[in-house]
């Protein structure tokens, strides 16, 4: 048997606060603490409502130690109950900290606890922040026994539940939370063996609109809706949403793990009030709705646990407050807001399969998971006289989408999304005039001015790059007379090929046909790249693009190259083409071209013959193509070939610029120092001029890329507004329509009840003619009635004259059977007096044997023996506590004595210390007494010793018989005297020593006591000579 101490946690619940008035309301404050529920009395639901309640849970040591190392909270939830229909309501709660309980000793006036005001958290009543006064604290109960040993039961077996459900306490069948191992408990633990898993899904809501009334206005949009609710004092919110009208938020489960049996949580269920599920803005409920748990677990339905899990689903209807509920006009049945609920029930190791609750929108979106792994692929190279031949395609695959710093909608590197139909129709069909008037303008300016852009001239390298060597002599032999532009040392000739390979997933309702076009003015053609023909896509399927593959030869310095690509990434427009419609830009996909630089590098032959060979350089890349309505939702899925070619730097060469852009070329010049060519220069060839010119052009091009660029943001900010807009509109049409309904309906109702009051003025006065009819008819029949009661009257008076004479005689006759039946029942009298004289002698005879005195001899020691066990569990109490009382008295005792003798031995040794000095002192002041004694003796013997022989000496003047007489008594004399001094001072010493002796300080073998018996036997031997 062992004993542990036993505390009292004591939340002391004193008073509140700012709370409002409400009449016909209590206040109610319960706590949910190590597993037991407790609350407070209902108070009056005033502005201070007072409770002076003390709620207390005992805890052992160790329990209390283990929850403060936990920081196990305690939760006081507060509830407004109405008196009248018995509906509580959450009003807030308060948390308190186990660490922060002081300590009270045990004293005989109880000192009031400190307490402290603590605001309600999550309160519907926010505006005046309500309060209450609490105190915690922690009293010492005492010592309780406790066994050390106590064999357990063993766990019951599965399908005994069915023979204990009567011994199931419901107010036992409460969940208490197991921090330990992450569960609920709910029943007894014998009772408890199998897990379970509690899920709780909301799926959808239609019709929230319907809860706020239309003198309310909508919350702002950064402020957003939300489902709440509590989950085993839990509480647990989704995903926020801003659109009341079409509300859109994803799925969510809450899930938690229960130990019990199926019975426990059946009657869990049962006594239960179920889930209640708020719709919240902010800190205020719009609407709720309770879902019962009672039908989700039946007895017939408990053996399906073993095998598949039991759900309860469906939508419920939200019901708004009693206030707003007021505001609210009548909604019909189909328009009723709703909440959409799964409430599921399994075994932990049955896997959930319940299909997720269905919405009245679209079906969810499941995102799926996919490994990427890299494609490596490798296109032949082409011959310059060759046709560019497609490269065989590779399966597809997912990559990444590129992520650049300038893949953001607004550095869309100069291209402005079309916004409507009528602006891509009019784009592609004045398509082919732009062209025609660039191609025309680039004519002029080379004919006029001779000048040379840089794009335009990368473009001339290509061409000459793939010139014939006979059209290269006739352009050589012609260089003469023609302008000629250097090139940088440092430029390299460059050959990049786009592959657009296929094209699948395009999110259209029905089939498109498909075809992309982009456009890259770097590559030295700012006219826009077309596949052709285009190809019908259907939704997950991946279509092969026809005509896609295009290849750009020109020159540029590598280091410009890097930077190009880095900073403009390729625009894929995705278009639809119908023959009966205009052509629809479907989405737009955004290439970084960067990433071919990264590529592996292998080796290809040069185009020309002497030249080293070159790099090249191959990717495949996956992009998704996105709408331009703002939105960034996916259209399709792009399959995309990159390919780069490096044939290194181009040697000394120059570009003739000649009168048509279209006949310039490149050649090698070779020296000839017989015969220098130096042509004649014009003032605008000159490389200042160029420079300038080129700088204007730029200057342009950037004013045109900006443009471009605000209006890009023009027309995202409109679109923005246009949004916006929108949103405000059909808020203000949802609350006109609403006012509309309301105010036909109150129409209705005031011509439904104008035609009432019609109807009620023409009744009343069809009543008021009626009455007049009735009462003449009742005039009527009360004449005719009264001369008929007369009648009557009469008649019945000479009937009951008659009556009277009959009853007379009958009265007689009853009489006499009255004496009869009295002679009967004197007989039966007698007879049963005879019948109880028997009873009485038959039960003095039973009384008489020995088993009717046994029964009732053990009747009497049944309860003299429960009248013993009953003084045996008190005097075994008081047995126990006078045992405690016992020890403690023995510990204290022992403490005392063990005190008393630590100051015994102290004081002794001061004692000794004193009798030390003092036998020192007293040896010392001994010592001249003796000394001054024996002076004195000696002088008292020399003054008797003169004396004595001035006698002599007086008695030897006289005669010899007086002189031998007188010497014979003065002899006799003073013997006598010395003897009585002699016996004196030895009496003296035997008194001091003796004094000594009996202090107890002193012993025989002391040295004073020795020197005492010294002296008095030297005093003795004397006195005897």
């Amino acid at each position: 048997m062992g004993v542990s101490e036993q505390y009292l946690v004591v939340v002391s619940i004193l008073d509140g606060r700012k709370f409002p008035k409400r009449p016909k309301h209590n206040i109610v404050v319960e706590t949910r603490f190590d597993g037991e529920f407790l609350a407070t009395d209902p108070s009056e639901h005033a502005e201070t409502p007072e409770f002076s309640t003390e709620l207390a849970w005992e805890l052992s040591k160790k329990a209390l130690h283990q929850h403060r190392l936990q920081r196990t909270p305690i939760k006081l939830q507060c509830y407004a109950v109405d008196s009248a229909s018995g509906t509580r309501e959450n009003i807030g709660y308060v948390m308190l900290d186990l660490r922060t309980a002081a300590f009270q000793e045990e004293s005989p006036a109880k000192v009031p606890v400190q307490s402290k005001w603590y605001p309600l958290l999550n309160t519907k009543y926010a505006r005046l922040k309500p309060e209450l006064r609490i105190g915690i604290s922690l009293e010492y109960e005492g010592q309780t026994k406790e066994e050390s040993f106590k064999a357990k039961p063993a766990p019951r077996r599965k399908g005994q539940a069915a023979e204990l459900d009567e011994e199931l306490d419901p107010k036992s069948v409460l969940p208490v939370l197991n921090d330990m191992e992450g569960y609920y408990q709910i029943g007894p633990d014998h009772r408890c063996t199998d897990m379970f898993v509690l899920s709780v899904t909301v799926g959808f809501a239609a019709n929230l609109a319907q809860l706020v009334p239309s003198t309310m206005s909508l919350p702002a949009r950064e402020s957003g809706f939300f489902f709440y609710f509590s989950l085993f004092g839990n509480d647990v919110t989704n995903e926020a949403f801003h659109d009341l009208l079409n509300p859109n938020f994803p799925a969510e489960r809450a899930s938690v793990r229960v130990r019990s049996s199926p019975e426990a949580i059946q009657l869990y269920f049962a006594s239960q009030p179920g889930i209640q599920i708020h719709l919240c803005c902010g800190d205020k409920s719009l609407g709720s709705a309770d879902i019962s748990l009672t039908g989700l677990l039946k007895k017939e339905t408990i053996p399906l646990l073993d095998s598949q899990p039991v759900a309860l689903e469906g939508a419920f209807r939200l019901v708004p407050p009693t206030r707003t509920q007021q505001q609210l006009p009548p909604i019909p049945v189909d328009l009723a807001p709703i909440v959409g609920m799964s409430v599921s029930l399994r075994r932990e190791e049955v896997s959930l399969r319940i299909p997720s609750v269905p919405g009245p929108s679209t079906p969810e979106k499941q995102p799926t998971e996919e490994k990427v792994q890299p494609e490596k692929l490798t296109t032949p190279s082409k011959e310059p006289g060759e046709k560019p031949s497609k490269p065989k395609h590779s399966p597809p695959e997912k990559l990444e989408r590129p992520r650049e710093a300038d893949s953001s909608p607004d550095s869309m590197g100069g291209y402005t999304p079309v916004e409507e139909r009528e602006s891509t129709t009019d784009e592609l069909s004045s398509l082919t005039q732009e062209e025609k008037r660039e191609k025309k303008g680039k004519a002029q300016a080379g004919k006029t001015k001779g000048e040379a852009k840089p794009g335009p001239s990368h473009d001339a390298m290509g061409e000459a790059s793939r010139a014939k060597p006979k059209e290269e002599e006739s352009a050589a032999s012609s260089s003469l007379s023609q302008a000629i532009l250097a090139i940088d040392a440092a430029t390299h000739h460059f050959c990049f090929s786009i592959d657009m390979r296929s094209i699948k997933d395009v999110d259209t309702p029905t089939a498109a046909n498909v075809f992309l076009r982009y456009t890259y003015p770097f590559f030295g053609s700012s006219a826009p790249i077309i596949t052709h023909p285009p190809v019908e896509v259907r939704r997950h399927t991946e279509v092969l693009l026809p005509h896609s593959f295009c290849a750009f030869d020109f020159a540029t310095p590598p280091q410009q190259l890097k930077e190009t690509f880095l900073r403009i990434p390729l625009l894929i427009e995705v278009w639809h083409r119908d023959r009966m419609t205009q052509d629809v830009l479907l989405g737009i996909g955004r290439l970084s071209l960067a990433k071919i630089l990264n590529a592996d590098k292998a080796r290809v032959a040069s185009k020309a013959e002497g030249q080293p060979e070159g790099w090249r350089q191959i990717c495949s890349e996956r992009v998704f193509a996105e709408s331009t309505d703002g939105r960034q939702q996916r259209v399709c899925e792009l399959h995309i070939v990159l390919g780069l070619e490096d044939y290194g730097p181009i040697n000394t060469r120059e570009v003739i610029i000649s009168t048509e852009p279209s006949q310039s070329t490149t050649v090698e010049q070779k020296p000839k120092p017989e015969e220098p060519a130096e042509p004649e220069k014009d003032a605008r060839e000159t490389l200042e001029y160029k420079a300038a010119m080129e700088l204007e052009m730029w200057k342009e091009a950037q004013e045109e890329m900006y443009e471009k660029q605000l209006k890009a943001k023009e027309v995202q900010h409109m679109k923005a507004l246009a949004e916006e807009w929108k949103r405000r509109d059909k808020e203000r049409e949802l609350l006109v329509r609403k006012k509309v309904d309301e105010y036909g309906r109150l129409e209705e109702q005031l011509r439904l009840a104008i035609t009432d009051v019609e109807k009620r003025e023409k009744q009343l006065a069809a009543n008021e003619a009626e009455v007049m009819r009735l009462k003449n008819d009742l005039q009527r029949d009360y004449e005719r009635k009264l001369s008929e009661l007369k009648d009557a009257s009469h008649r019945m008076k000479e009937d009951c004259l008659h009556q009277v004479e009959i009853e007379r005689s009958k009265v007689n006759d009853l009489e006499e059977q009255k004496q009869r039946i009295q002679e009967q029942l004197t007989a039966v009298e007698k007879k049963l007096e005879e019948k109880e004289r028997d009873f009485q002698v038959y039960r003095e005879q039973i009384n008489t044997k020995p088993e009717v005195r046994l029964q009732s001899e053990i009747n009497l020691l049944t309860l003299e023996k429960v009248e013993l066990e009953r003084k045996l569990d008190s005097v075994t109490k008081s047995k126990i506590h006078y045992k405690q009382q016992w020890g403690r008295a023995l510990k204290e005792l022992a403490r005392l004595k063990q005190k008393e003798q630590a100051e015994a031995r102290a004081r002794l040794k001061r004692q000794q210390q004193e009798l030390e000095h003092m036998r020192l002192r007293y040896l010392a002041a001994e010592e001249k007494e003796v000394v001054k004694s024996e002076k004195k003796e000696l002088e008292d013997i020399k003054g008797e010793l003169s004396k004595f022989q001035q006698e002599l000496q007086q008695q030897k003047q006289g005669s010899p018989a007086g002189t031998t007489n007188g010497e014979g008594q003065h002899a006799k004399g003073g013997e006598t005297d010395l003897d009585s001094s002699v016996d004196d001072h030895v009496a003296r010493l035997i008194e001091e020593r003796d004094t000594l002796l009996r202090t107890g300080v002193y012993t025989h073998h002391d040295r004073i006591i020795t020197e005492l018996d010294k002296q008095i036997r030297e005093a003795i031997t004397r006195r005897g000579k």
